[in-house]
């Protein structure tokens, strides 16, 4: 759709009263992570120009969070941009020259592990041995071989038997071992090598799902997710660069920092709020003081006509602000969902979006980035990857909370040392992430050189002079890294959970009456005193719609997935407006 301007009025006036007359809806964006800058830019673009994007945290970003320390930039959440072809993240990336320092390390066709693709990966053995390459090389063989089949019990429809408990987890774990066991060519000590190496490589397909063990990822759902195709990439300044370069096009005014959200009152169709306490909120006033996106001397706006009055939606925050609106967009995490849904709407979400929230699962995966004064692995080392021989036979990837340090899967090089300097990258999921988040930098990074030493049999690796790491499960914010499909869901959760609110086809009957007011703690003393009236009209489509990664059917876990995610929603109501700007042109 070709953007717009409406007559007489600048599209970029947030203050416009032309458009205003003939309706100009007010759009909320709650989350000003990739779907929401997204869904914000894209309405902007097409002629909105009533969106206000409130973010509960001090910055933008979300789940990309790059931080700078000297002359290097780590990134504790999205690090790859996954894919090229039709990407949308590497095409603003690469038209934006963002991609012009990526190295050939940083740059990888096939499938990620996780971080650094030079030189060689090391897999040690708790007893301070090497594991012989030709080892390693033939489990990677044997281990990949089972992966590809897990992708086709969904793409090609191949029934799941009852022995894998339609679990990724179980099958691999099953499938590698018996045909480990089945070798008569390997002597014994090796398959009880081959067989430790099992669960190595099961952290890493956990932290690469985000999921607490891949016994809890859905076999017969795990082929939906789609790569694109083409090169993975690293952004050497930053994937927060991303971020920036959505929020360009964006009106400062627009995106209100550090304002989280406490409930959204929905299908309330109520007027809005007014009392003698605080000045009524004009219709494009994102600030309560001049600055910005304010006119000064402006004749008084118009008002709403009578029949406009009624706002379906109110957004309350913790600040006691209420901010009523036409749409909200919410982009809040599936791991704020599953915490926080009953208390986050009014009224409650119907019974199949529960549902689908509390099927689709959400983990933590946490980095822990180590920085020496100089390396003790060698030039053609790209990882360190922990092997604990005693879980050969082991059927859990879940350990008790003093031996958190276990799930740590290994740590990784950060290419080239002339930009990153010499910095260890180590992964941790799950429960065990949660248990690591509480500790000490100091405790961490202690036990982190501990298991160096132990694993690589040298005792004088010194302790690390700086750690970073981060702590995506106890951030209030997020509760989680990303999204996977659990054992029990499937895509079509994932549709469940995308679907705006009220449903068209049964608004009246699942979602209540519309003629519900607001709590009386919003007539509180503690808040302003408001004048609310029931909607009388009909139910307005479309009053709450869904985006973030968890929402993208195919794409679900990335950064491009968030992005689309946010678009998807933005076109919604774009096409929902089109004749109203096609009266603007």
């Amino acid at each position: 759709m070709q953007s717009c301007e409406s007559s007489g009025d600048s599209a970029d006036d947030p203050l416009s009263r032309g458009l205003r007359r003939r309706g100009q809806p007010r759009v909320v964006v709650i989350g000003a992570g990739l779907a929401g800058l997204a869904a914000a830019k894209a309405l902007l673009e097409q002629g909105f120009t009533d969106v206000t994007v409130l973010e509960a945290s001090s910055r933008i970003g979300g789940r990309v969070q790059s931080v700078k320390l000297g002359h290097a930039t780590f990134e504790l959440g999205a690090t790859w941009i996954h894919g090229s072809h039709g990407n949308p993240i590497y095409h603003l990336a690469e038209a934006n020259g963002l991609l012009e320092e990526t190295t050939d390390g940083e740059r990888s066709v096939g499938r990620i592990s996780l971080y650094s693709k030079n030189g060689v990966a090391c897999y040690l053995t708790n007893r301070g041995c090497r594991i012989p390459k030709d080892v390693v090389e033939e489990f990677s063989d044997l281990y990949n071989e089972v992966y590809n089949l897990t992708q086709e019990f969904f793409r090609h429809g191949k029934p799941v038997n009852a022995e894998s408990q339609n679990s990724v987890g179980v099958f691999t774990r099953e499938e590698v071992r018996n045909r480990i066991r089945d070798d008569p060519d390997d002597p014994e000590a090796t398959k009880r090598l081959k067989l430790a190496m099992i669960q190595q490589y099961l952290k890493v397909e956990s932290c690469e799902s985000s999921s607490h063990s891949m016994d809890e990822v859905s076999l017969s759902a795990f082929g939906e997710w789609t790569e694109i195709p083409g090169a993975h990439h690293v952004i050497p300044s930053g994937f927060m660069r991303v971020v920036e370069l959505l929020a360009e096009g964006i009106p400062a005014h627009v995106i209100q920092l550090g304002k989280p959200v406490r409930c959204v009152h929905w299908d309330q169709a109520s007027s809005r709020p007014r009392g003698p306490e605080i000045e009524p909120r004009d219709e494009g006033d994102h600030n309560h003081d001049a600055g910005e996106g304010s006119q000064g001397g402006e004749e008084p706006r118009e008002e709403r006509q009578d029949e406009d009055e009624h706002w379906p939606v109110v957004v309350e925050c913790e600040d006691c602000e209420v901010i009523p609106a036409d749409h909200v967009i919410v982009t809040v995490s599936l791991g704020v969902l599953k915490r926080q849904h009953a208390s986050f709407f009014r009224p409650g979400l119907p019974a199949e979006k529960v549902a689908a929230i509390h099927r689709l699962g959400i983990g933590t995966t946490d980095k822990i980035f180590l920085e020496f004064e100089e390396p003790f692995w060698g030039p053609e080392c790209n990882s360190l990857r922990f092997v604990w021989e005693d879980e050969a036979e082991s059927c859990t990837l879940t350990y008790p909370p003093e031996l958190w340090y276990r799930k740590i899967c290994g740590f990784d090089v950060l290419y080239p040392p002339e930009r990153y300097g010499h910095v260890l990258s180590g992964w941790i999921c799950g429960e065990e992430a949660l248990v690591m988040e509480k500790c000490d930098d100091e405790a961490v990074a202690e036990i982190c050189t501990e298991m160096l030493r132990q694993f690589t049999g040298n005792p004088n690796i010194p302790k690390p002079r700086r750690i970073l790491r981060s702590a995506w499960g106890s951030n209030p914010y997020f509760r989680g890294s990303y999204s996977y499909t659990q054992v029990g869901s499937s895509g079509a959760d994932v549709e469940k959970l995308a679907k705006p609110l009220p449903y068209t086809e049964s608004s009246k009957t699942a979602q209540g009456s519309s003629s519900k007011q607001l709590p009386g703690h919003l007539l509180s003393s503690k808040c302003p005193e408001q004048s609310l009236e029931p909607n009388r009209g009909s139910i307005k489509p479309m009053q709450v719609l869904f985006s973030g990664e968890a929402t993208h059917r195919k794409y679900y876990s990335t950064t491009h997935g968030a992005l689309l995610s946010g678009q998807r929603e933005a076109a919604r109501l774009i096409e929902m407006y089109r004749d109203l700007f096609q009266q603007g042109t």
